[in-house]
């Protein structure tokens, strides 16, 4: 998992990626809220999603909070980058991320 989760890192840094740590309300040094924010659960079930289904099968996330801006754009990045259908359900609605485009537009 941690590899996946460090090479899936290093491939969505060279699409543009930084992490949006602007909703880590935690009085710590900007690489401490990066690093806090890595281990997301949405994050870690994308690793295992992605080590464990094969190529072309939708990988489907549900979870009990609402998604923070940081997982829902690193989603669709991994959507795009890895080119794979992702659904996650959260708090409020369904997600469906897909070559990089969310169904909620960016919106929820």
């Amino acid at each position: 998992m941690e590899k996946m989760l460090a090479e899936m890192s290093h491939r969505l840094r060279l699409h543009g990626y930084a992490a949006n740590t602007k909703e880590v309300l935690f009085d710590i040094e900007e690489e401490e809220k990066e690093s806090a924010i890595s281990l997301h659960s949405e994050k870690l079930a994308l690793a295992f999603g992605v080590i464990t289904s094969p190529e072309g099968t939708v990988i489907r996330i549900v979870k009990n909070l609402r998604v923070c801006k940081d997982c829902h754009g690193y989603t669709k990045l991994i959507s795009k980058v890895f080119d794979r259908e992702i659904v996650m359900r959260d708090r409020n609605r369904f997600h469906h991320f897909k070559h990089g485009e969310c169904s909620c537009r960016d919106y929820w």
